[in-house]
């Protein structure tokens, strides 16, 4: 995605997919709420938030001067004015990551139809599970809550901290239905056995071959959805041989006969 803040929505569309009343009840809920006006409300970090995730390469200051573009050319931001990156940091921070949490999950659907190219198969609908990894910024406490990863050197490990996440996509769409995200060390069965309480009746789970294993089954049956098929061998793969033949005894005779050698 290209950083040019040109290509940014702006808060209406934001507005639009996530209306200011269902924010606030979400922030509200959380505890979130502030006791006081603020020059950067809950509401406003929270669309803040979403436009930094969906437009990483931007800065801080170009990502909250565009959301507020809108408002200002209608002129109804009045004096209010964007404040200092440190304050938006502060924001953040107040804010904290359970809102966001709480608001995919109450608003997080399924978008794809039976004439969307790829997200039905039979009548059912096409999830896949997969997992990543990232770098995230060098810092002691991105270490200690996520873990270095090791290298081929030795006993040296990764530049950066790295989180892992395992995710529920709409096939056809690329739509995250759910996530889980832990440091690098978990593995991705471990975080993928976590989202069966994603799925429901009438869909087909889709995985690569990593994730095998009774309990992971178990998990999406329960869940009433079609769990990962088994993978096909590969061809290269050494096929079982069948076990050999009994041995049948044979009838024969023996003649041996002695002779002298010479002396060497």
């Amino acid at each position: 995605m290209s950083a040019d803040i040109g290509e940014l929505s702006g808060l209406g569309l934001l507005t639009w997919v996530y209306r200011p009343g269902l924010v606030d009840r979400v922030v509200a809920a959380c505890g979130r709420g502030e006791q006081r006006r603020r020059l950067l409300p809950a509401r406003l970090v929270v669309y803040f938030v979403l436009a930094l995730a969906l437009f990483s390469p931007a800065p801080y200051l170009e990502v909250m001067r565009h959301l507020v573009e809108g408002l200002r050319g209608q002129g109804l931001l009045g004096e209010w004015h964007i404040p200092a990156k440190s304050s938006l940091f502060r924001a953040r921070q107040r804010l904290g990551s359970e809102p966001l949490r709480v608001l995919f999950a109450t608003t997080v659907k399924p978008m794809g139809t039976e004439a969307t190219p790829g997200c039905f198969w039979r009548g059912l609908r096409l999830l896949a599970v997969d997992g990543t990894c990232w770098d995230v910024a060098d810092s002691p406490a991105n270490e200690a809550a996520f873990g270095r990863p090791g290298n081929s050197r030795g006993q040296d490990k990764s530049s950066f901290p790295q989180v892992r996440m395992a995710c529920l996509v709409e096939a056809g769409t690329h739509l995250v239905l759910d996530a889980e995200l832990a440091g690098c060390r978990t593995g991705e069965v471990t975080l993928v056995s976590r989202l069966p309480r994603s799925c429901g009746p009438g869909e087909l789970v889709l995985a690569d071959r990593e994730f095998l294993g009774v309990p992971l089954w178990r998990a999406f049956t329960a869940a009433n959805s079609r769990p990962p098929p088994s993978p096909r061998p590969s061809p290269t793969a050494r096929r079982p041989q069948p076990p050999p033949e009994p041995a049948l005894p044979v009838p024969a005779s023996v003649t041996l006969t002695a002779t002298r050698s010479r002396p060497r």
